[in-house]
């Protein structure tokens, strides 16, 4: 609908009892599913998460830049806070929306069924 930039604002972390291996794998779904948002969307995300501790809580920062392919253009740090000024070339949406037209090919047609809560066979 006209966007040219998505922000995404979270404060997502993990329990401190937590095992190191599925904080990573949370880490990296959060930020895969934040890139592909850019990739469907054909516009650079700014995914900005919190840092810090509160209560049983460990933020895990690690906020991005993506560009319209998903690359990354920047990676903060998991354990400190960051402002970060970066240039993003808005004009390469056009290339990347022009070149890899990435929502222009969905079948709307068939989305009725996901639009309900429970998929029953009636």
């Amino acid at each position: 609908m006209g966007a040219e930039i998505l922000f995404y604002p979270t404060a997502i972390g993990w329990a401190h009892r937590q095992d190191a291996e599925t904080n990573i794998e949370q880490y990296n779904a959060w930020q895969t599913i934040q890139r592909s948002h850019a990739v469907a969307n054909g516009v650079p995300v700014v995914s900005v998460n919190r840092v810090g501790d509160e209560g049983d809580m460990k933020f895990w920062g690690g906020s991005f830049i993506a560009n319209a392919f998903g690359s990354l253009l920047y990676k903060a740090s998991h354990d400190e806070e960051e402002t970060v000024v970066t240039e993003i070339d808005m004009a390469r949406s056009d290339y990347y929306r022009t070149h890899w037209p990435f929502l222009r090919d969905r079948r709307i047609d068939s989305y009725q069924q996901i639009t309900k809560r429970f998929i029953d066979n009636d």
